[in-house]
């Protein structure tokens, strides 16, 4: 995916939460899948991000919480407090949290969940996803065309979803008789009455591993005309993370702007979590050097 087609993914994390709830309340009770690990239908929701290129190297994987945990900045630390910080998470959506029909996915090998591919809860609007197989995957290219909502009209971001949340990409999907958007169930049968007629989606591609090398609990996604990118983010908030409360900000979104941060973690163990959300913060940033 392009840094921009990343930025124009994010922005669409605007609607997540509502488009999830649209989602679920489309879908009969989930029955248990593979293994996963990822936001939204899925979870990261505000769920994957994507986002622009790492700045400043990265984190090495970490296997376990570290022995020692670092201090919090010292009066002579040479960074800045920010105050006012809006604070909210975000993970990949896990495949094994959808229901839809298996079928084939450009790009992917096997067979995947159309409603993890394709809709607003899934890594069409997350950007990343965790794999039955427990592997990560994530969206390549977002093809041509925008969003729908449930009924099936079009809407869009760039008018402040006006028509209605997004609920699925506008390809990848069937239309029932009254137009509205359907697919077909794991377990046979429709999400909302038989499909009619497909419309497909042109040029989306997906591919195997992830967009950015992210990690749980250390990586943000920031504005970088606030915080750069590559900058060490001390969040009080977050002192008992295992990480000692310092972030790298290395992901950006659409939808996260001034002075507001977006945490990476693990997805929470129902699609009905829609993660900690925190105002009026206070957090600490070390900018890079270069």
């Amino acid at each position: 995916m392009t840094a921009r087609q990343r930025v124009f993914a994010r922005l669409l994390l605007v609607a997540a939460i509502g488009a999830a709830a649209l989602c679920q309340a489309a879908l009969p009770a989930q029955g248990a899948g593979g293994g996963g690990s990822a936001v939204g239908a899925s979870p990261p929701p505000s769920s994957g991000s994507g986002g622009a290129g790492l700045v400043g190297g990265g984190l090495a994987p970490v296997a376990s919480t570290p022995t020692h945990i670092p201090p919090p900045p010292s009066k002579h630390a040479k960074g800045k407090w920010l105050g006012s910080v809006a604070i909210t998470q975000y993970w990949p959506a896990p495949e094994s949290w959808f229901v839809g029909k298996l079928v084939k996915a450009p790009g992917l090998p096997g067979l995947h969940h159309i409603d993890w591919l394709y809709s607003a809860a899934g890594m069409s609007m997350e950007g990343s996803g965790i794999g039955l197989d427990g592997q990560p995957y994530h969206i390549d290219a977002l093809g041509n065309g925008g969003w729908v909502t449930a009924t099936g009209a079009t809407t869009s971001p760039s008018n402040g979803w006006s028509a209605g949340a997004p609920f699925w990409r506008a390809g990848g999907f069937w239309r029932n008789k009254q137009r509205a958007v359907t697919f077909p169930l794991a377990v046979g049968g429709w999400s909302n009455g038989r499909g009619t007629k497909y419309v497909p989606l042109r040029d989306v591609s997906f591919a195997a591993g992830t967009s950015l090398p992210l990690h749980y609990f250390q990586s943000i996604a920031v504005d970088p005309k606030v915080i750069p990118l590559g900058s060490r983010v001390y969040v009080p908030a977050y002192r008992s993370d295992g990480y000692g409360g310092w972030f790298i900000a290395q992901d950006t979104g659409g939808a996260i702007n001034g002075h507001h941060i977006d945490v990476y973690r693990p997805p929470p163990s129902s699609t009905l979590d829609i993660g900690q959300s925190l105002s009026g913060q206070r957090i600490f940033v070390i900018k890079p050097k270069h």
